[in-house]
């Protein structure tokens, strides 16, 4: 999604060191953090690294070991969950079976106490904001996939709920129909003005809906930051690693200067020059990380004896819009190296063929730790 700007000044959720145990398991750790009004966030790690539990407190449903959670103000420490200004959408969407569409949008408005009438108006506005108005009648089983995710989401959002709490929302979608309701969520979101927190372990998920991101690790946030940021300027080696593809090498500072800085590579057998500097002692030992759709593949060798690299292609996976090569170099390390098929008839490199590997100063990043 193009990166929404995202007003700083209005602040939803305060999160301040908030750490949960269960027994001498720490699930999250001091974990402090501010969602903004209307933005989309996304908690993004891997299965056990306290995303969920997070997304649990922020509901009501544990509590926290120590640390404060606010919504819009207000401390959530003696709020339960419903009274809380949230509702939230599992994963398995928790669809009655035996209810029709319209009666499961209904039942927190019923259990409301609203008029049958209000019900009525409330559940048709939004069964028509989720393109569902003619399914009101229909049973879950006799939904899509899809259908029955965008039920779930009016049921948690027919209740007109400050912020929306989503728990891996797409993830029992094909991967083309997750695609596609992504950007339906988005623009649902939008839509409403509701603040939506996610959780997701899927990087293009979080990277297609958030406005900015949370990557989290053993119970830690490591990194906060827009999807630019996150993937162009990771903070740490996991999180590049983490996110996306990286060619990641070990090597030594050897020049440190304001405007930019080399790095000794064996793996690559050359120096690394990148064009900006970093904060790092001399000679340290650092990691240079390379994105593959950054590195340019050819059959003739480039000029100059930096940001190069010889190798010999050993696989070639063909994806449709792209080719991905693994490139085994003359230390033996295997590089990555993706390359868009903008031509349907052009002369690609094949197997086993020697190629030269080389990059823009400005594509590595340089990483301490």
């Amino acid at each position: 999604m193009a990166e929404k700007i995202i007003d700083r000044s209005n602040e939803y959720i305060r999160i301040e060191g908030v750490t949960k145990r269960f027994g001498e398991f720490v699930a999250v750790d001091n974990v402090s953090l501010n969602v903004y009004k209307g933005e989309i966030f996304c908690l993004l790690g891997g299965s056990g690294c306290g995303k969920t539990t997070l997304l649990r407190m922020l509901a009501g449903f544990e509590a926290p070991t120590s640390g404060r959670i606010l919504i819009d103000g207000q401390d959530m420490a003696d709020i339960p969950p419903y009274e809380r200004p949230v509702n939230m959408m599992f994963q398995s969407y928790a669809l009655f079976p035996h209810m029709t569409v319209a009666a499961n949008v209904a039942f927190g408005l019923e259990q409301e106490g609203l008029t049958r009438a209000e019900i009525d108006r409330r559940v048709g506005e939004m069964l028509d904001i989720v393109k569902l108005g003619d399914f009101g009648r229909r049973k879950p089983h006799q939904l899509s996939g899809g259908q029955r995710q965008r039920v779930a989401l009016a049921r948690a959002l027919v209740k007109r709920p400050k912020l929306l709490l989503l728990d891996e929302p797409l993830g029992a979608l094909d991967r083309k129909l997750r695609e596609h309701t992504q950007f339906e969520l988005i623009n649902l979101q939008e839509q409403l003005g509701v603040t939506f927190v996610v959780v997701t372990h899927d990087q293009e998920e979080a990277m297609t809906l958030a406005s900015r991101i949370g990557v989290m690790n053993k119970g830690q946030i490591v990194q906060v930051g827009t999807p630019t940021e996150i993937y162009e300027f990771p903070s740490s080696r996991f999180v590049a690693d983490f996110i996306g593809s990286v060619n990641m090498f070990d090597g030594q500072l050897v020049e440190d200067e304001p405007g930019h800085v080399r790095i000794r590579c064996p793996e690559l057998e050359a120096t690394v020059y990148v064009s900006h500097g970093i904060s790092a002692a001399p000679d340290a030992k650092v990691s240079v990380a390379i994105r593959p759709e950054k590195i340019e593949m050819t059959r003739t060798a480039p000029e100059g004896s930096e940001n190069r690299a010889r190798g010999v292609v050993k696989e070639i996976a063909y994806m449709g819009d792209m080719s991905v090569y693994l490139v085994r170099l003359d230390s033996g390390r295997i590089v990555r190296v993706t390359i868009p098929n903008i031509e349907r008839h052009d002369e690609r490199i094949v197997w086993e063929e020697t190629v030269y590997l080389n990059w823009h100063p400005s594509s590595p990043v340089v990483l301490s730790q």
